[in-house]
């Protein structure tokens, strides 16, 4: 063995150490905080956003992050549908739990009543008698049910399609999980996704309430920090996570969203804390980004983008984390066929440490906050965690079930891939 490299392995063995040395009940202090009632889901609901804002801006500060803006935020608006009042479903007697049986569909208007029920008959696709029959239906005054596995069939239909939306309530029938999302419109009326094995069969009867107002101009904001660099302050990493995500589903029940994002913005104010550190301090600046509104279409870091408070040429690398809670069969990472070179680091980080099963490889994709830099030349890497809980954009992905498999891991791979670079 070579003296550089028994040099290099010692450094890398230390590095390890560190690494696990890392202060996990602080990370699980993070994702409850985040993932708490009274973020309220991080949405504009009941204004969760500006509230994790806050929170995220208060530990930049104990940190002793530069502020590139006088109070760390960089401001944008956007409009949103909001379900933040009364939001109830019943089929026949039996009333149907909120995020569990059902979510309301993010393009839903408000409304109510107590209505019969018309199920959609499939043979509308391949009998013209029964499709104007259908057609002929006064659907006004109907709750209109249908099975989502025939989706792709109705839009195919256009005339079947605007024959449900003119449904008093629309309820359309999922066999697998309730997934939901959020909207900057409001489409169609009352419209509920429900669980097939939670709905009864054959109802004759429905009863709903749901209140939604679409918020016009939101105000929302980035937060934005920095430590300074000690010798290429001039260049910039940029180390960014989204905070935001789904709000609530009436008054009471929200999305913790721990998974996405609490736990990736858990690991950015880890590697805050670190890199705050005299100790730690990097040669380059190191710019950390926490963006809103991701969850509706990346509309937070877009608007840096198009508005950027540093040159953007001044970038030298992005390093967005998302969905870093599980691990178990490794990380992928977006953008790796774009910078080989930087991939082919990562790879020989994870050999020499030992710290994930896998690094998978995947190409561009619009998926996080990465994209809109990528689009204006800035090289840039989103990582996300693989395997462990199958949670995603529902109510149960709560921090109590985030197993954080390889946190410490994706910890020490970051840190040692931004000395590398």
């Amino acid at each position: 063995m070579t003296k550089n490299l028994a040099f290099f392995l010692a450094i890398a063995v230390l590095t390890a150490n560190k690494c696990f040395s890392q202060d996990i009940p602080r990370v699980r202090f993070y994702l409850d905080t985040l993932c708490s009632p009274s973020m309220h889901g991080r949405g504009a609901n009941f204004d969760g956003a500006r509230t994790a804002a806050n929170f995220i801006k208060t530990e930049f500060q104990k940190s002793g992050l530069k502020a590139i803006r006088e109070n760390y935020f960089q401001n944008f608006q956007y409009d949103v549908n909001c379900f933040e009042g009364r939001i109830s479903l019943q089929a026949d007697k039996k009333k149907l739990v909120t995020g569990i049986d059902y979510i309301a569909n993010c393009i839903s208007r408000g409304g109510h009543g107590n209505v019969k029920a018309l199920y959609l008959d499939t043979m509308v696709f391949y009998n013209d008698k029964v499709l104007n029959s259908f057609l002929s239906e006064k659907t006004k005054n109907r709750a209109v049910i249908y099975d989502v596995k025939f989706y792709n069939k109705l839009i195919e239909k256009s005339e079947i399609l605007d024959k449900i939306h003119e449904g008093k309530c629309i309820i359309e029938l999922h066999d697998k999980k309730l997934t939901a999302s959020l909207s900057q419109t409001q489409f169609t009326n009352p419209f509920f996704q429900v669980a097939k094995n939670s709905f009864p069969d054959s109802v004759k009867k429905v009863k709903f309430q749901l209140d939604a107002i679409l918020k016009k101009n939101y105000s929302s904001q980035n937060v934005i920090g920095f430590v300074e660099g000690t010798s290429k302050s001039d260049s910039v990493i940029i180390i960014s996570a989204h905070y935001d995500h789904l709000g609530t589903m009436g008054k009471k029940v929200y999305f913790p969203g721990a998974n996405d994002n609490a736990s990736g913005v858990s690991m950015l104010l880890e590697l805050v804390k670190y890199y705050s550190q005299k100790e730690n301090t990097p040669k380059f600046t190191i710019v950390f980004m926490a963006f809103g509104a991701e969850e509706i279409g990346l509309i937070g870091s877009r608007f840096f983008t198009e508005n950027p408070l540093f040159p953007l040429n001044k970038i030298k690398f992005m390093i967005n984390l998302d969905l870093l809670g599980t691990g178990d069969d490794g990380m992928t990472v977006v953008n790796a066929t774009l910078h080989p070179e930087e991939y082919n680091k990562l790879l020989e980080i994870n050999e020499t440490l030992k710290l994930l099963p896998a690094i998978k490889r995947r190409g561009p994709a619009a998926n996080s906050d990465h994209f809109y830099f990528s689009e204006k030349g800035v090289p840039a890497f989103f990582f996300y965690t693989l395997g462990g809980i199958s949670a995603y954009h529902d109510v149960m992905d709560r921090p109590e079930t985030l197993p954080l498999t390889r946190f410490k891991e994706v910890f020490s791979l970051i840190t040692n891939f931004v000395k590398k670079i």
